[in-house]
């Protein structure tokens, strides 16, 4: 390590030692440092997205995980404020569960194909067409989405939230891919809108031969938002949480994650002893949060994620009828 690393930078960096150089480990110390300064400081807390880099993920995040955990640890955030390395819904999440909460997002940028696909309108038209239909809700949505819906549901819980419903058809916005997913291992007849992950919709069935084509005892694990016919040539589908407890669980000995490319190295960072086949889509929108950018959203108390009024009540029910199912 370098001589400047204090002793918390270099017991973090063991953890991450095989999957970022040493020397690249050097230029993120001072960010590092700084930041977790800046947390007492700011009496602030990071809630970082499994898709962040490793060092964020590892370096300075409080918690970690995927949208229903980052969900469910935000109502019990102590901290006056949140810095939320993901992308803007995810922020509007924390905000509308903690409305008395300071809440930023590193880089406003940072938003979300899924979340771009569907104006409030169109649920309104969807309802109006399907009418006494429930809408069920992708997290990965607006809070003006979320108001418009009768509960929302993670890739993690999208199963246990329909059941959950007791119908036997949902509208389920706004990823077509996930919904289709779901659908099959329910039964439910679900009515979909045309959205789609701009990372996940891009895997094919040839990416996963070809990657078992050269690693024959490969274990691959896809996410619910690629088309089916991807998750289907999968051994195994399920959010990034279930990745990771699959990973945990079984320890195959050669595993191929079919997500976002910071995942594997997150993953990777806690099992050295298994070897990680890295197809690697990367989400732009994920990518724009970087330590300079948390550190100076941690500086200058920037950017404040606020919700309408108007929306927020409805928004808010929406997800906790989610976290009561969960």
């Amino acid at each position: 390590m370098t001589a400047k690393g204090t002793e918390m930078t270099t017991a973090t960096y063991e953890k991450v030692r095989h999957v970022i150089p040493e020397v690249e480990w050097a230029t993120f110390e001072p960010d590092i440092e700084a930041i977790e300064r800046l947390k007492v400081e700011h009496d602030a807390v990071i809630l970082a997205h499994n898709y962040m880099t490793p060092e964020i993920y590892h370096g300075v995040a409080d918690i970690v995980g995927d949208s229903l955990a980052l969900a469910r640890e935000a109502q019990h955030v102590r901290a006056g404020t949140i810095v939320l390395a993901g992308v803007h819904f995810m922020a509007e999440t924390a905000k509308l569960l903690n409305p008395a909460k300071r809440v930023l997002l590193p880089d406003l940028r940072s938003g979300c194909s899924l979340a771009e696909s569907i104006t409030p309108e169109q649920v309104r038209a969807l309802r109006a067409e399907h009418p006494g239909v429930p809408v069920v809700t992708y997290v990965n949505t607006s809070a003006a989405i979320k108001a418009e819906s009768d509960i929302c549901c993670t890739s993690g819980n999208a199963v246990r939230v329909i059941e959950s419903l007791g119908v036997d058809k949902v509208i389920m916005i706004p990823d077509q891919y996930l919904a289709r997913n779901i659908a099959a291992r329910t039964g439910v007849e679900v009515i979909t809108h045309p959205g789609a992950c701009e990372v996940h919709e891009r895997f094919t069935p040839l990416d996963i031969a070809e990657i078992r084509q050269g690693n024959e005892d490969v274990v691959v694990l896809a996410h619910p938002e690629c088309p089916p016919d991807v998750v289907q040539a999968a051994d195994y589908a399920g959010s990034t949480a279930d990745m990771q407890a699959y990973v945990e669980q079984h320890r195959p000995a050669k595993v191929a994650l079919i997500t976002e490319c910071s995942m594997s190295d997150n993953v990777a960072a806690g099992h050295p002893d298994i070897d990680f086949v890295r197809p690697c889509n990367l989400c732009p929108h994920m990518k724009r949060n970087t330590l300079g950018a948390i550190r100076a959203s941690l500086e200058h108390g920037r950017h404040e994620i606020t919700v309408e009024p108007s929306l927020a009540d409805a928004a808010r029910l929406s997800i906790e009828r989610m976290l009561a199912v969960s």
